[in-house]
């Protein structure tokens, strides 16, 4: 944490310096705005061509501290972020709170382990993991936590996360500029359906006419200017109001193209300094090489292409004022020559405007990853098998506190499924969920909570929480009941890795009992690797049938001084202790 308290005081000096030049440019600016109205007024009085100067270079002035005035308030927005960002990391290490997005609305009730594992939600996983500034970066890490990927493709993201890790400045610069840009979904799909829009050419006819007008309006303007020919005016003024006609006859095309310009304008050009960050950084990881390779357009930089695109945008949005719209484009046709070039844009380099996004995207995910990693030196790369080898040592839930938490140590090499007994409290639920979690996290490429870890990637199926759903009439019942066939269909396909805790706990003893035994049998036919817990001690003689697959594992609870004591630590065999009657005796219920 010490490194984030260095990085907030240094940019917070940053944005201290910069405030105070800000605040001297801005009296610059007023000064030559001032200069300039005392140029005006000496010259109306004097008639000097002195003032004449002065107003000139008050002007020049003006504009050059304008522009410089722009870029600085842009430094002191990413010093902002920066002092932001790092004090989002104190406040999440200190466990003051949790400052980060928790992408709620890719939580799938349906998907086989995204609501039983928090994946999603507060103090979900997605929350802990999340650093990202666009919303592509959200999506990607998002859709990354619900999918299972190759043995090759994990290995790749170990690779790129653990050298996106050393890089810390760089990773905090590329998230002070996205959270600059202020990326949103509506502004995502606002882009993308500006890139499929009617790209249908310009006419070549108007495009003729919009180089060919100009000049002859030039000529008739220089010609009345040395000849002082009406006719020639009244040309003049003919040709100015054809080429306002023109303009008007493709106004609702141009409209429709730069709608929402100034922000599109903002956006693109964001877009561009995060993939320029890509472009000139090195890189020696395949997965970031290749991110990076893609970021090219016949050898010329994707990141030149969008600035050209927010320049057009620019442009365009500098003509939204109503009088200069009809001098530029009386004049020079302008909106049309832009609508041309927007158009032509759109036709060479829309393909690339999506795939750009999926690399800034995937990027914030590697840094995501990279930073979980940064902030957790004592979590461990998995080493990644293809034996169905799975096993984790000092496994533990990456969310509870370090301090506190336990570490238990697991191999489903011999045995490859285990049956899970303990009292309530005990810790089996959590020991479920710390199962299920690690395994998403070694799916993903990213480090695991455990000292070491070897694991073979497989898809994973749970039943752990599940709701009643009234507005589809289901009973918790029949939702478990779906959930399991689900698991059972997803067994069908492969072998997978499955979390079952407390099941059909809607029904009678017996058919719980007898119900759940089936299911034990079904699931480890099918070749599943995983654990369930149960409060059956039945349902643990199982085992004695499937010695070489089944094993029972427990946690225990002790009573010393009269209260009850929880070690959370994973035992071999069938739990002894009884919990429940103790409590109840305890708090005077029986």
């Amino acid at each position: 944490m010490e490194i984030y308290n260095q990085k907030k005081a240094i940019y917070k000096a940053q944005e201290k310096l910069l405030q105070q030049k800000f605040n001297r440019i801005s009296l610059g600016r007023l000064g030559a705005v001032l200069l300039l109205i005392f140029a005006i007024y000496e010259y109306q009085k004097n008639d000097s061509s002195s003032f004449v100067i002065l107003g000139v270079l008050a002007a020049a002035v003006f504009f050059i501290l304008m522009r410089w005035h722009t870029r600085v308030a842009y430094q002191k927005k990413i010093a902002q972020a920066l002092v932001t960002i790092n004090t989002d990391e104190i406040d999440f290490i200190e466990r003051k709170r949790i400052p980060f997005d928790d992408g709620m609305e890719f939580n799938d009730f349906h998907h086989p382990y995204a609501y039983d594992l928090d994946i999603f939600g507060q103090q979900s996983l997605f929350q802990s993991l999340n650093r990202t500034g666009t919303f592509m970066g959200k999506k990607i890490l998002a859709s990354s936590l619900l999918q299972s990927n190759s043995a090759t493709a994990i290995e790749k993201n170990q690779e790129a996360t653990q050298e996106l890790r050393e890089k810390l400045d760089w990773r905090q610069h590329f998230l002070a500029t996205a959270k600059v840009g202020k990326d949103s979904e509506v502004m995502y799909q606002q882009l993308l359906r500006w890139s499929v829009f009617n790209s249908e050419s310009v006419p070549k006819l108007a495009i003729i006419f919009a180089y060919v007008s100009p000049v002859i309006l030039m000529i008739l303007g220089s010609s009345y200017g040395l000849t002082s020919n009406l006719v020639l005016a009244k040309f003049f003024g003919l040709l100015f109001i054809v080429n306002l006609g023109v303009a008007g006859l493709f106004l609702k095309r141009i409209l429709s193209e730069t709608a929402h310009s100034s922000e599109i304008n903002s956006i693109v050009y964001n877009y561009s300094l995060l993939i320029e960050k890509i472009e000139n950084e090195k890189f020696s990881s395949q997965k970031a090489n290749d991110l990076q390779q893609q970021l090219l357009d016949d050898n010329y930089p994707v990141s030149a292409q969008l600035k050209q695109l927010s320049e057009l945008f620019s442009k365009m949005d500098t003509t939204s004022n109503f009088l200069v719209s009809i001098l530029f484009n009386g004049f020079f046709l302008y909106n049309l020559h832009l609508l041309k070039a927007i158009v032509g844009w759109k036709k060479n380099h829309a393909i690339l405007l999506e795939q750009s996004l999926i690399v800034i995207g995937e990027f914030e995910m590697l840094n995501s990853l990279a930073n979980f990693s940064f902030n957790n030196p004592d979590f461990a790369f998995p080493k990644i098998n293809t034996e169905y080898k799975i096993t984790f040592e000092k496994l533990s839930h990456p969310l509870l506190n370090p301090k506190t938490r336990v570490g238990n140590t697991v191999d489903f090499q011999s045995q490859s499924f285990i049956i899970l007994t303990g009292s309530n409290m005990s810790g089996k639920s959590t020991f479920l969920r710390s199962l299920g979690v690690n395994m998403v996290l070694s799916g993903l490429g990213a480090p695991v909570c455990a000292t070491q870890a070897n694991v073979h990637p497989l898809p994973v199926l749970v039943s752990m929480r599940l709701s009643d759903s009234l507005s589809d009439s289901e009973s918790y019942f029949f939702a478990e009941i779906k959930r399991l066939k689900q698991i059972m269909d997803g067994l069908n396909e492969s072998p997978a890795f499955v979390l079952l805790d407390e099941i059909l706990r809607g029904t009678n003893s017996d058919d719980k009992r007898s119900g759940t035994i089936e299911v034990v049998k079904k699931v480890i036919a099918q070749k599943a690797i995983g654990a369930i817990a149960t409060h059956d001690i039945e349902v643990c003689l199982t085992t004695n049938e499937f010695p070489h697959i089944l094993t029972n594992k427990c946690f225990e609870v002790e009573i010393k001084n009269d209260e009850l004591h929880f070690d959370y630590q994973l035992r071999e065999g069938i739990c002894q202790n009884k919990s429940a009657t103790f409590l109840m005796k305890k708090m005077g219920i029986i």
